[in-house]
């Protein structure tokens, strides 16, 4: 995968992508994923690969200022026709793995089914918690191998996922571990197709002062 394919692949997305990935199971998943964060007036919410914006109407009402990126101009476009009116949203499109805003400018980061399609998703990790507050929430929703191993099956499978813009065999623990004295896990489920879709809510931690 790379972003020039993303981009044309992602744009061919666009009609379908809330009927196979914004109702049914998924859109359950979704309120899941979205319920129980306490989320505040005035926090400043970054939604990294927005897509079509189908998280948007489920943290909307909060009073948040909300930013929505991705790469996709298509996605974006899908995703400004679900603003409810007065809502504060600005949508920036931009590439996950080099977000071009200041260090922990954000309250709260949702990063749903991004770092699955990106690719270099360890550089996509870094810049989620580069720009995550001291003390903000990071909450992933998307598909990890597990315990970062895959069947005979879904190997056979892994090179056509990624011809369809995403990679079903990646493991969160290289994300995670190498960030682990900054970032505890403060909930984790299996939520679809025998856990391979999970819930993660991180907190990040303040800076451990060198002795």
């Amino acid at each position: 995968m790379n972003n020039r394919w993303n981009r044309i692949i992602y744009k061919l997305w666009v009609p379908l992508y809330d009927r196979f990935f914004n109702s049914g199971a998924f859109a359950q998943a979704r309120v899941t994923v979205l319920s129980g964060l306490d989320l505040r007036p005035d926090q400043r919410v970054l939604l990294v690969g927005a897509g079509t914006g189908a998280d948007l109407p489920l943290i909307s009402g909060y009073g948040l200022s909300i930013t929505a990126t991705d790469l996709s101009p298509e996605m974006l476009a899908e995703a400004r026709s679900k603003v409810m009116q007065g809502e504060r949203i600005t949508f920036l499109e931009m590439d996950a793995q080099n977000l071009d805003f200041e260090d922990e400018a954000f309250d709260v980061v949702i990063a749903n089914l991004i770092l699955s399609v990106v690719p270099d998703p360890v550089r996509c990790m870094q810049e989620i918690i580069r720009v995550t507050g001291e003390d903000g929430k990071i909450v992933i929703f998307d598909k990890f191998a597990a315990n970062g191993r895959l069947s005979l099956i879904m190997k056979a499978l892994r090179p056509l996922a990624s011809v369809l813009g995403t990679d079903i065999g990646r493991d969160f623990n290289l994300l995670f571990l190498p960030h682990q004295e900054r970032l505890h896990i403060t909930e984790e489920r299996p939520l679809l197709m025998r856990g391979m879709y999970r819930k993660i809510v991180l907190r990040k931690a303040k800076e451990r002062l060198t002795p």
